[in-house]
């Protein structure tokens, strides 16, 4: 295998196929990207199980001299070349043991690694696609994969479902303690389906996408899901199982209901979780801050917290609107309600209740199909 190739064109494609490597795994052929040259194109590959990356590249200024296949260590390789600032780089195997790389008048020899060990990649067949515009699909992940699950006790919630029927998207994330839904209308008809996608695999995707603009299309098969888009395959395993009915979980109305500047009511929770004391959820090993929001007789709301370590911290806030009739003391956490909030686009939000031990349900007239859900703490 010999090759000549432009530094830069390689090296944005080696980023992309980072998203692949794995950081630990009890394969260590995986921690090596594969390279194939063709006659005409270079093909290089990455994957962790549940995650592939495949580009193509087909650039004027790749230069193939000979056909070949190797596998390189991935981090290294990658190293090298972010490092060196050649702009033209020459690639060369040494009686398929090393690769030779000579980059104007550096010089680099890596040890390959036996690539009939790699697993052979089947991506999906590239029929009949679901074609979605890159910024919804990184609204979508935006909006959702922070309420995923850390917890392995019950793997499906470590996904996100999506769901198609009748050309609306609903995407749902929950960890059993919050959710985060959103709906998307789709502009052309396609099958329905139900997956669940592993949150891990849109978080990369997500990154991989940064900069992108142009559509993405969606290929589907029974365990597997595969994003193509410019020149590269991105594929991920599914989640097996069926994802909980969520849809019972949110009202049809609520009785009680607070309009807040999102930005002001942002910065008081953040201000008062500072001293909040920390409760833990043992199956997900995370600790997070616990507040109180009460509305006082007089339609105030104050934010509070009480730390008997530390100390005690409350703050009065001004809705620009109140619709409630009763007075009304929860408490949830503040990490929860700040990750929900962020997540918005809009100025304001509001904070549906139906009462202290119901679900606190957030939502913005702007967004209407976007809905944050957050169960209660109880208070002492």
């Amino acid at each position: 295998m010999i090759f000549t190739i432009d530094r830069d064109i390689l090296l944005e494609n080696l980023n992309m196929i980072s998203h692949g490597l794995p950081v630990k795994t009890p394969m260590p052929i995986l921690t090596g990207i594969f390279i194939e040259a063709t006659d005409s194109d270079l093909y290089l590959t990455s994957s962790n199980v549940d995650l592939s990356v495949e580009t193509v590249i087909s650039d004027k200024s790749l230069i193939i001299k000979e056909k070949g296949k190797a596998v390189v260590p991935g981090k290294f390789f990658i190293d090298i070349i972010r490092k060196v600032d050649s702009k033209k780089i020459t690639f060369s195997l040494i009686e398929d043991r090393i690769l030779l790389i000579e980059a104007d008048r550096g010089e680099y020899k890596l040890r390959l690694m036996d690539y009939m060990d790699y697993p052979t990649i089947d991506f999906v067949v590239l029929e009949n696609p679901l074609t979605i515009p890159s910024a919804t699909l990184r609204k979508i992940i935006k909006q959702t994969v922070f309420a995923t699950s850390n917890s392995e006790a019950n793997p499906i919630l470590t996904g996100v479902n999506l769901n198609l029927h009748e050309n609306v998207l609903t995407a749902v994330a929950t960890d059993s303690f919050r959710l985060s839904q959103d709906k998307i209308n789709l502009d052309s008809s396609y099958n329905d389906f139900n997956i669940t996608i592993p949150a891990k695999s849109l978080d990369e995707l997500n990154k991989a996408l940064d900069g992108f603009d142009d559509s993405i299309s969606l290929y589907f098969a029974t365990n597997k899901l595969l994003f193509k888009f410019k020149n590269v395959l991105f594929q991920t395993r599914l989640l097996d199982g069926t994802y909980p009915n969520t849809s019972r979980l949110i009202p049809d109305s609520y009785p009680m209901t607070i309009y807040f500047d999102k930005e002001s009511l942002v910065q008081a929770v953040e201000r008062v979780s500072l001293l909040s004391p920390h409760d833990k959820v043992t199956d997900k090993e995370v600790n997070f801050s616990v507040i109180k929001l009460e509305i006082k007789p007089n339609k105030s709301v104050e934010i509070s917290t009480t730390n008997a370590q530390i100390g005690d911290a409350k703050e009065q806030i001004t809705p620009t609107k109140l619709d409630i009739e009763q007075s009304l003391r929860i408490g949830f956490s503040s990490r929860y309600l700040l990750d929900a909030l962020r997540c918005i686009n809009a100025q304001e939000v509001q904070l549906h209740f139906s009462g202290e031990v119901r679900p606190v349900v957030i939502s913005s007239e702007k967004e209407p199909d976007l809905t944050q859900l957050i169960l209660p703490i109880k208070m002492d």
